[in-house]
């Protein structure tokens, strides 16, 4: 499911301890209230839209750091697109340049999009003219640039673009995929030659994924070298009987095109996978025996450091039972290593961050109630647990093998904020960093550096390099010109808040008010929320977001993180389980209440708004709230969930045959003749994720119901409306429809 909207907090003093309970699980965490709120900036300038849409007061974090393999270096694409440029990580300072446009023989570029460095440094990839697939795939000019030679040429002799390329790890050859199939380039002998032949549009896609892994698992490439090069292992995805979906494209012509696509909805086929292995020398291609039944996944491959063992992750379809097995790419055979199991789910993010060293790998799992690291042999023998406590690890960064040293994020202070920690082959754990906030860190190949993002509300952000006991040793981007314009400018600041459900579950929230404030009048409010399983709308980071914008023009505006968000615990996080919409709704409904009661909130003048799932939590508040809202704006809702795709809606509700009356009453469809308030329906036309299907249904429902409302339609826009142009229009069309009904 798509998030839009990262809500930052004010940072708050620690104002008490409150203890409570959740099935029977125990929270420990700090509350914050209105007494430790801040001022608003009293800056001269007006905060326009205009400027937040067209991102003056986004935070910039400096670019891409990628450590080279000595773990010493890190390289950068320079500001102008036209370089790749070593950095030394002690001084932040650039030592050498490693590729420049202008300098090449044979070919020239305007500029680069991308590129990718063998291990060797012998060899770097350039790419450019990209051209997105869906959200995270891409296809585009690759070249293939001989550092030795200054020389730049197409990385292949046959014209079209490329995808998913990977060098091998002795950099002499480098697999890519071209039309769904995998070939192989010997940059030794300067030939290309064809992995597979049997992919097919629509049927057969060999080394990448199909549009449900790539937006469910976040992986758009499944292929994986043996350390020793002489291995490449796939993933063969057959889609040939996923059902099709398409819309027309609305581009301008006479006869607007068509675009259509393989789209598994919830309950029905999925692509079938299966994990194959292509010797380099023979020729050969193996399929590797992993017990998986038909309509499983494997979201992940990857060798460890020994040439004989593929690591092979999969996942039931029911996506609660997680097996990693060790395939030898010569004989085929695979064992079980690691298995895991959930009376929910497992998050397919600890799959991906499994990280391997030549005796050891380490693996988040929630099994004591909470999201926390544990080691393991190679063998899968349990060695410890790592991290333990009443409070979520947010990220596995990954392990020393030389140290012991494991190194990751957590919200162990606060679940509103996030922190970098590492603990040792002792049990010791260290902070490294030192600001309060959100951390974000990226380390270096040998974990002697990181590079660390901090941000909070009152903070824009900077990025700055660390030595491995959290000692910054250079700033290389402190947003100098962001923080200049944030003074000059006048707007609003956000302050955190909590309080408790009917069920006595307490809740975090942030409210903005208005510019100038008076206490003694009565404002209209608008909710502004996404409520996702394991999202996080209230968290100490910088934002600068549209909703800024009607707190400037007398709104008060507010966000509540409801039970099945983020960084509370596994009990908290999963207790939506089966039942999406129900519980999550209810916490917006008891928020309404609750800020209602304000002395400065005029509550019979409230309004919601969301986005994706957050547009599907503003219906179902809508239709369950006995008419809190006054009006509701739902941007690109599922509005059923048997209209939406088969792993993200199945992980939470399992399939409708298993599951029906929930389905129908986590519909907005079912509840239409309950909708209450004035509603605007807005969706783009060419929306991939969440069909336009949905706003069509739940509109043909409304009209059955006899329920009056607005709607807006975006011709050939996706589901983020991305382009400025559009956003613009949006937000005024929001903002006039707020000032019409509240």
């Amino acid at each position: 499911m798509y998030y839009f909207l990262a809500f930052p907090l004010k940072n708050a003093k620690f104002a008490g301890i409150f203890l409570f309970s959740m099935k029977k699980t125990v929270f420990i965490f700090t509350c914050l209230t209105f007494v430790f709120c801040l001022q608003a900036q009293t800056g001269n300038k007006p905060l326009l839209l205009k400027d937040i849409v067209e991102k003056k007061f986004a935070s910039a974090n400096g670019g891409e750091i990628r450590s080279l393999p000595d773990g010493e270096h890190y390289t950068a694409i320079s500001a102008d697109k036209k370089a790749i440029v070593k950095y030394a990580y002690k001084t932040g300072q650039p030592v050498e340049t490693l590729f420049h446009v202008d300098k090449t023989r044979e070919t020239h570029l305007d500029h680069i999009e991308g590129y990718l460095i063998s291990n060797t440094g012998h060899r770097i990839l350039v790419w450019n003219n990209k051209e997105s697939i869906y959200r995270r795939s891409w296809q585009a000019d690759i070249y293939d640039y001989d550092v030795r030679r200054n020389y730049l040429k197409p990385l292949s002799d046959t014209k079209g673009k490329l995808m998913a390329p990977l060098f091998s790890p002795d950099g002499r050859m480098c697999a890519f995929v071209r039309d769904n199939n995998i070939r192989l380039k010997k940059f030794d002998y300067d030939t290309e030659s064809q992995v597979t032949k049997d992919g097919e549009a629509g049927k057969i896609l060999n080394g990448i994924t199909d549009w449900v892994y790539e937006e469910e698992f976040a992986v758009t490439t499944l292929m994986a070298w043996s350390p020793d090069s002489n291995f490449l292992a796939f993933v063969k995805s057959d889609e040939s009987d996923v059902p099709l979906f398409g819309f027309p494209l609305f581009d301008g012509s006479l006869y607007p095109g068509y675009h259509s696509y393989k789209y598994p909805k919830a309950g029905q086929t999925n692509s079938k996978v299966a994990c194959y292995v292509y010797n380099v020398e023979t020729k050969d291609t193996k399929k590797m025996d992993v017990p998986l039944p038909g309509d499983g996944y494997i979201p992940m491959i990857r060798f460890t450091e020994n040439p004989e063992q593929l690591m092979v992750m999969t996942l039931n379809r029911y996506q609660n039972s997680f097996s990693m097995y060790q395939a030898n790419p010569k004989s085929t055979v695979a064992r079980l290593i690691l298995h895991d199991e959930s009376k929910y789910y497992i998050n397919p993010d600890w799959i991906l961050s499994i990280a391997f060293s030549k005796d050891n790998f380490v693996y988040v799992s929630e099994k004591d109630g909470f999201a926390h690291i544990y080691l393991y042999s190679m063998t899968g023998v349990p060695e410890k647990q790592a991290t333990a406590g009443n409070w979520d690890v947010t990220q596995l960064y990954g392990f020393n093998p030389e140290t012991k040293t494991i190194y990751f994020q957590s919200a162990e202070e606060n679940p509103l904020r996030r922190s970098v920690y590492k603990v040792d082959a002792k049990g010791v754990k260290t902070k490294l960093s030192s600001e309060t906030g959100t951390n974000q860190a990226s380390f270096s190949a040998n974990f002697r550096y990181f590079a660390n993002h901090f941000s909070n509300t009152e903070t824009p952000g900077y990025t700055g390099i660390y030595d491995e006991k959290g000692k910054e040793l250079v700033r290389t981007n402190d947003n100098a010109a962001l923080r200049s314009r944030l003074a000059d400018t006048r707007f609003p600041q956000k302050e955190f808040f909590t309080f408790s459900n009917p069920q006595g579950d307490v809740l975090n929230g942030w409210i903005l008010k208005p510019i100038p404030f008076d206490s003694g009048k009565k404002y209209p409010l608008v909710l502004v929320q996404y409520g996702g399983p394991n999202s996080q709308e209230v968290q100490d980071k910088y934002t600068m977001d549209w909703y800024h914008y009607p707190a400037m023009q007398g709104y008060v505006v507010a966000a509540v993180d409801g039970r099945g968000t983020g960084a509370r615990g596994e009990a908290f996080r999963k207790c939506t389980y089966l039942r999406l919409g129900i519980l999550e709704s209810d916490d917006q409904i008891a928020a309404a209440a609750y800020l209602g009661g304000l002395n400065y909130v005029d509550k019979d003048r409230m309004a919601i708004w969301g986005w994706s799932y957050g547009g599907f939590i503003t219906l179902m508040a809508m239709s369950r709230g006995n008419g809190i809202f006054k009006a509701g704006i739902a941007i690109a809702p599922v509005t059923d969930w048997k209209l939406y795709d088969s792993i993200y809606t199945e992980r939470f509700m399992r399939t409708p045959n298993e599951n029906f009356n929930n389905y129908d009453a986590s519909s907005p469809i079912h509840l239409a003749d309950r909708l209450q308030g004035r509603l605007l329906l807005v969706h783009g036309t060419s929306d991939d994720n969440v069909h336009l299907q949905n706003t069509m249904y739940y509109s043909d429902a409304l009209i059955k119901a006899g329920k009056l409302f607005e709607m807006q339609l975006y011709p050939g826009k996706n589901h983020s409306l991305p382009d400025a142009q559009t956003r613009n229009h949006l937000y005024n069309r929001i903002i006039d429809f707020l000032n019409r009904n509240l």
